[in-house]
């Protein structure tokens, strides 16, 4: 029987914040942090943790080659930054041998969309494992406006119509993940993605583990009068689901963020929360609880 459709979202549905601006606050702000002043003279800032970002991996050929051109992206915005990857599964270089490679401190940056099994778990696990190293890992990408700015851009790039329409409405298309806390992250990306859209109804999907399928968020939007319908992906890069939610499109499906600006910023946003976090608390020799992260990270 096919699950009951979550009600689009809309601009005043729920209340937005300033992100974009704290995504440049924060920036400046962890390199502030960071400089230490005794009696006028300015010791040397230690070495910067190095950016692990973490990609889930895929069988596709073209995943790796736009995974790599977002990083590439990422060290443009911040030369001289330590930039590493790592996968979960499929994909050279995993995970654990990236961390093997390393010493001192990292960050790893999740290339995922929610608060699902591979951030809450595999990450911190992968940390675990890794004892010669002091790390913690960031946030998931998403929400946040930035991600919201990603996917409008990859909307209007496949041809969705820049002006607001009733007949016009939005699939968000995500992976997928039994955790609740992953299907509030993807509604909460629904609801930044509407209002930037200036109120355009949008409706979560999940490509596996979760309710509804592209396939039933399509129709219910036609049974609702909606007849302009395109497909969004909160995907990184091209791969089996990806490809599955954008062939339930019945109008434009927009591709992979891959090497968005807005998405290289977003990574580096989530790095330098993880770093003001640390400011004010230690990096662990384990893998911190990305929850417990989250709630240290400065507000600004």
């Amino acid at each position: 029987m096919t699950a009951p459709l979550p009600h689009p979202t809309s601009a005043s549905s729920a209340p937005l914040g300033k992100e974009d601006l704290a995504a440049e606050i924060s920036a400046q702000l962890s390199t502030q942090l960071r400089r230490v002043r005794l009696r006028g003279f300015r010791h040397p800032a230690p070495p910067a943790p190095t950016l692990v970002a973490v990609a889930h991996g895929s069988r596709d050929p073209r995943a790796l080659p736009t995974v790599r051109a977002l990083l590439d992206r990422v060290r443009a915005l911040r030369p001289g930054l330590p930039v590493r990857l790592g996968h979960i599964e499929l994909n050279r270089p995993l995970l654990a041998d990236t961390l093997a490679e390393l010493h001192g401190a990292a960050v790893l940056v999740p290339l995922l969309f929610g608060r699902g099994h591979h951030v809450t778990h595999d990450l911190p696990a992968a940390l675990a494992a890794a004892p010669h190293l002091t790390g913690r890992t960031a946030e998931p990408l998403g929400p946040h406006t930035l991600l919201a700015e990603a996917l409008h851009g990859r909307l209007l790039e496949a041809g969705f119509p820049g002006d607001r329409s009733p007949r016009t409405a939005v699939v968000l298309a995500a992976a997928g993940s039994r955790a609740a806390r992953s299907a509030q992250d993807t509604e909460r990306t629904a609801h930044l993605l509407s209002a930037r859209l200036g109120g355009t109804p949008v409706v979560p999907a999940y490509a596996s583990a979760a309710a509804p399928t592209v396939a039933d968020a399509v129709r219910a939007l036609t049974a609702r009068g909606h007849d302009r319908i395109a497909v969004a992906g909160c995907f990184t890069a091209p791969g089996r689901f990806a490809a599955q939610c954008a062939a339930a499109a019945p109008g434009p499906a927009a591709a992979p963020l891959g090497d968005h600006p807005a998405l290289a910023r977003l990574v580096l946003h989530r790095y330098d929360q993880a770093l003001l976090a640390c400011d004010q608390a230690p990096l662990a020799r384990t893998g911190s609880d990305p929850e417990s992260a989250g709630a240290a990270t400065v507000a600004v």
